[in-house]
C-alpha cells in the first residue's frame, strides 16, 4: 500500500494515486528530455542521473516532496482566505483577528530586525514564514508529510532567501559596493593591508554557504521530528501507538514554530545587513522629528 519515501518515511496515499494518474506520462518526459541531459551532466563526475537521483520508474516520476510542497502553497492560500472571510473593522471575525495578529508580529519582528524601511520586504519574509510554517506542520497530520523533511526542498529555500538577499544588495548599493560590503568597515592603511582579507575571506566564504545553512539546519530538525516520532511510536505496539503520539504531537508543533522562526529570522537578520533606508524615507521622517519636537521646544 505504501512505497518508503527518503529516509525511511512512508509516501502517502496522495502520492501514490497522482503518480498513477500522471506518472506515466512525466516519466517518459524525464527518459526522453531531462534524464539524457542530467547524464551527460553527471558524466564529468564519473557517474549518472540513477545514481544521484536513483531509479527512474512510473511509480516516483513525480517526488512526494514536490507534491507535499504543491500541497502546503494550496494550503496556504486556502488558510489566509479562510482565516481573512470578509472584513470588517467594526466587527472582525476570529479568523480576521488571528490573521491580523500574525500579521502584526511578523511586521514587528521585521522592523525590529531590518529597520523601518524593513517594511517593504514584509511581503518576502511573511511569505517565507506562513509557506514553512505550514509545511512544517503538515507533518502533524495523517496522509500528509512535512516537504520541508525533504533537503530538495529546504534547499530551493535557502537559495530562494540567499537570492534575494543579494538581489535588494546589488539593486540598493550596486555590484560593486555589495561586494565591498564584504570587506568590513574602513580600516587605516597598515590594517587594511592585513586585515581587510581576511575579513573578505571570511565573509565571503560565510555568505556562500549560507544557503547550506539555512537548508540543512531546516531540514535536519524537521527529519529529526518526523524520524523520532515514527520510531518512539513503533516502540511497543499498541502500547506507544496510544498516548504517546500526542505528546510527540506538541513536541512536533513547538518544533514546527521555532523553525520557521528560526529560518525567518535569519532572512530578516541577511536583508538588514544589505539594506538602509533611502533618502526619501529619511526626509519622509524629518516633519514628523519637527512636528513632535515643536511642543516640545514650547
Amino acid at each position: 500500500m505504501f512505497l518508503l519515501a527518503e529516509g525511511g518515511h512512508h509516501v502517502p496515499l496522495i502520492v501514490e494515486f497522482i503518480n498513477r494518474v500522471f506518472g506515466e506520462p512525466v516519466h517518459d518526459f524525464q527518459l526522453k528530455y531531462t534524464k539524457p541531459y542530467w547524464d551527460q551532466f553527471f558524466a564529468l563526475f564519473g557517474t549518472n542521473a540513477e545514481s544521484v537521483f536513483g531509479e527512474y520508474t512510473p511509480e516516483n516520476a513525480i517526488p512526494w516532496y514536490t507534491i507535499m510542497f504543491v500541497i502546503a502553497c494550496l494550503l496556504t492560500i486556502a488558510i489566509i482566505y479562510l482565516f481573512k472571510g470578509k472584513l470588517d473593522q467594526d466587527d472582525p471575525s476570529k479568523g480576521q483577528l488571528t490573521l491580523e495578529a500574525g500579521y502584526l508580529a511578523i511586521k514587528d519582528m521585521t522592523v525590529n530586525v531590518i529597520g523601518e524601511h524593513g517594511y517593504r520586504h514584509l511581503p518576502v519574509v511573511a511569505t517565507f514564514a506562513i509557506l514553512i510554517l505550514v509545511s512544517n506542520l503538515m507533518g502533524q497530520f495523517p496522509m500528509f508529510m512535512s516537504p520541508t523533511a525533504s533537503v530538495s526542498v529546504t534547499y530551493a529555500l535557502g537559495v530562494s532567501s540567499f537570492v534575494y538577499y543579494n538581489y535588494i544588495g546589488i539593486s540598493e548599493n550596486g555590484l560593486w559596493g555589495h561586494i565591498r560590503h564584504f570587506a568590513g568597515p574602513r580600516l587605516p592603511l597598515v590594517l587594511a593591508l592585513v586585515i581587510t582579507p581576511l575579513i573578505f575571506g571570511i565573509e565571503l566564504i560565510s555568505n556562500s554557504i549560507r544557503p547550506f545553512t539555512l537548508g540543512v539546519r531546516l531540514f535536519a530538525n524537521m527529519f529529526a521530528d518526523e524520524k523520532i516520532f515514527l520510531e518512539i511510536t513503533n516502540l511497543f505496539p499498541p502500547i506507544t501507538q496510544i498516548a504517546v503520539p500526542l505528546i510527540l504531537t506538541g513536541l512536533g508543533v513547538f518544533v514546527a514554530f521555532v523553525q520557521t522562526l528560526v529560518f525567518t529570522l535569519l532572512s530578516m537578520i541577511y536583508i538588514s545587513e544589505v539594506t538602509h533606508a533611502s533618502h526619501e524615507e529619511h526626509h519622509e521622517d524629518e516633519p514628523h522629528e519637527d512636528a513632535h519636537a515643536e511642543p516640545a521646544t514650547a
